[in-house]
This record gives structure tokens, C-alpha cells and sequence, in this order.
């Protein structure tokens, strides 16, 4: 296997890029903004700068995973010649049906067809195209080209054909991966949003402040990110539908958002991505700080 698509060239879909070109794969990069593709390939550079600076990559190596990937507006284009297409675009079930089912369509017999989704069901995205043997969930951690672990979901009438070849391909990224059964969040989410949840409702209640819960969870728990800062970086409204899906799956009330972290993400505070959530990134992430509605009076 060696033509990879990957279709969505966000913060996970250029990280997954990313991965598989410093590896050696042809990497068709898809969106359909070409200003998107633009800023994506910006983003891949300046992280492979940092791993030049850090020794763990060469310039040379740089640019030849930089030549391993081209971008397209044209999915159809895009995944012609493809034995494997990762799909990260936004975790909205809609999108990703339509999607699939245009890829069913589009892609070769053989083509395996992966999710990137952080909580939506395998099983449900496979019964939108006639080979749901060959689709099967690949949720990577973010920042892709740092995290180990991709935890791979199998659907209901996934192969095992297809779960080893997606195991094995992992490996060859570097990457742990895990194998997970199909249900609402598979592991990596169904524990931590509830914890994620449960410490926005600590600051709700006023228990704590911000710095202080992460304090708490850093220090006592050995975490190397507070749960706060953590949910501003996977993005306030990442968590609220992740919790959804969840409360919708098992239909138990525990995993109901809270009303704040509904509120933040109707004002739009989505934390990192928007400049500010539980902390104030207007300065840059190395210099947060708490934002101001959390400050204490």
C-alpha cells in the first residue's frame, strides 16, 4: 500500500498527511478550499521545521515527505488511484454519510475506506456504501505527528482482512495502535469526555477556578494537561458533540452536557481554535493565560 488519500485539511487531516508522507506514502491531500490546502501545507512545513530543529528529521527528509503530497479540490481526482482514503472532516454524521457514500462510488473495488471520527459509529457510516467489510474507524490523537496511538474501531462487518492491513499500517507509521469494538466514543472518548464534563460542571458549581482544577489534575493525577486546558485544545464544541453522541448512544443522563460548555460554544468561545475558551490564547498557546470572564473579581 502505498496511495494514501486523505480528505479534510484541518488541524487532524494535515496531521495525518503529515504522518504518511515523512513515511514514505503518496498522499492526496482534499478539500474543497483551496485557501484551506494553502494554509494546510503551511501548517505541515512549519511543524516539520520544528522536527528538523529538534534533530529527529532532516532537511532533505523534509522536503522529500513535502514532495510526497499533493492537494486537490476535486475529490473525484483525488482518490482514483487510492488503496487507502482516511476521512477527517468536520465529526457531523450527515457530512460524513454523504461522503461515504460518494466514495463507495468513486474509489476502486479494493479501497479501504477509514474514519478519522472521535465518537461517530463505524457501523452507521458503513451502512452508507456497498463494502461495509472494508470500512473501519482510524481515530489518531492530535497532534497527529507526535501522539502514538490510533485507536482502530471495527464495525459490525468489518474484516478481519482489513483490521489487520489497517493494524500493520499503523505500526509502520510509528504509531500503537489499539483495537476497539464499535460504540458511542470506543474508549479513548467514552472516558474522557464525561471527566472533561464533569470538571466544567467543578467549575460551574464553584468548586474551583480554572487553574486551580487543572492544578489539581496535573499534580494529583499525573496528567500532563489540565482537563480544561485540555478540552480548549480539542475545541469546546469538538466536546459538546461528542457528548451528544454519546447521551444519544447510550441514552443515559450522565453523559448530558453542561449548561456552560453549551453556553461557551453559543457564544462562540471554542477555546484554542477561536483565541479564547477556559484560557486567553491571544498571545499564542505558550503564553495563555486565564481568559476573562474566568478571572477572579
Amino acid at each position: 500500500m502505498k496511495n494514501i488519500t486523505v480528505i479534510g485539511s484541518g488541524t487532524m487531516g494535515n496531521g495525518i498527511a503529515h504522518a504518511f508522507a515523512q513515511c514514505g506514502y503518496s498522499v492526496n491531500l482534499v478539500d474543497i478550499n483551496e485557501a484551506a490546502l494553502q494554509k494546510a501545507m503551511a501548517t505541515i512545513s512549519k511543524n516539520m521545521d520544528r522536527q528538523v530543529q529538534k534533530g529527529s528529521l532532516t532537511e532533505a527528509d523534509k522536503q522529500n515527505a513535502l514532495k510526497n503530497i499533493t492537494t486537490f479540490t476535486d475529490l473525484s481526482k483525488a482518490v482514483g488511484a487510492a488503496e487507502l482514503v482516511v476521512e477527517a472532516a468536520s465529526e457531523n454524521l450527515d457530512i460524513k454519510l454523504k461522503l461515504f457514500k460518494q466514495l463507495d462510488e468513486l474509489c476502486a473495488a479494493g479501497t479501504i475506506l477509514a474514519s478519522n471520527t472521535s465518537s461517530i459509529s463505524i457501523t452507521q457510516i458503513a451502512a452508507a456504501t456497498k463494502r461495509p467489510q472494508q470500512v473501519i474507524g482510524m481515530h489518531f490523537m492530535n497532534p497527529v505527528p507526535v501522539m502514538k496511538l490510533v485507536e482502530v474501531i471495527r464495525g459490525y462487518s468489518t474484516s478481519d482482512a482489513v483490521c489487520a492491513t489497517v493494524m500493520e499500517l499503523s505500526s509502520k507509521l510509528g504509531k500503537i495502535p489499539v483495537e476497539v469494538n464499535d460504540y458511542p466514543g470506543f474508549v479513548a472518548n467514552k472516558i474522557l469526555m464525561p471527566m472533561i464534563n464533569e470538571a466544567i460542571i467543578t467549575l460551574q458549581e464553584g468548586v474551583a477556578g480554572v487553574n486551580e482544577i487543572d492544578t489539581v489534575m496535573k499534580l494529583g493525577m499525573a496528567h500532563p494537561m489540565g482537563p480544561l486546558q485540555l478540552a480548549d485544545f480539542i475545541g469546546l464544541d469538538v466536546c459538546l458533540n461528542i457528548l451528544r453522541v454519546l447521551q444519544d448512544g447510550f441514552g443515559n443522563p450522565k453523559y448530558a452536557p453542561c449548561a456552560l460548555l453549551v453556553n461557551m460554544v453559543t457564544a462562540g468561545h471554542l477555546g484554542v481554535k477561536s483565541g479564547v475558551g477556559f484560557y486567553d490564547y491571544s498571545g499564542g498557546t505558550k503564553d495563555l493565560v486565564l481568559a476573562q470572564r474566568f478571572k477572579k473579581k
